[in-house]
């Protein structure tokens, strides 16, 4: 079964730097995309970052030059690198990849999320 598994969240001051990290496990084929979403409190899920297997990087405006996302691929991880973090950035982060298993194609899977909280 592939499941993906998010650590890094807690809570750090404003203006503080909180790493991310996904991996993902079971019988994986390829990972086409991986990349972070954020849920803020009574907001919808967004893209944060994302990640094609060819390393070409998408973020959101509200992250750009703050966040790094980063992929390896022999560890089927990906890793979100937060600095400058604003209050605003607090919600729920979650993992999302692309994944070909042995049977199926481009199956979109999700993590369980992971709580950030950023304080002013």
């Amino acid at each position: 079964q592939v499941q993906l598994v998010e650590s890094g969240g807690g809570l750090v001051q404003a203006g503080g730097s909180l790493g991310l990290s996904c991996v993902a496990t079971g019988t994986i084929n390829s990972i086409y995309n991986m990349g972070w979403y954020r849920q803020a409190p009574g907001k919808e899920r967004e893209l944060i970052a994302a990640m094609v297997t060819g390393g070409s990087a998408h973020y959101a405006d509200s992250v750009k030059g703050r966040f790094t996302i980063s992929r390896d691929n022999a560890k089927n991880a990906v890793y979100l690198e937060m600095t400058s973090l604003k209050s605003e950035d607090t919600g729920v982060y979650y993992c999302n990849a692309a994944i070909a298993t042995n049977s199926f194609f481009g199956m979109d899977y999700w993590g369980k999320g992971t709580l950030v909280t950023v304080s002013s």
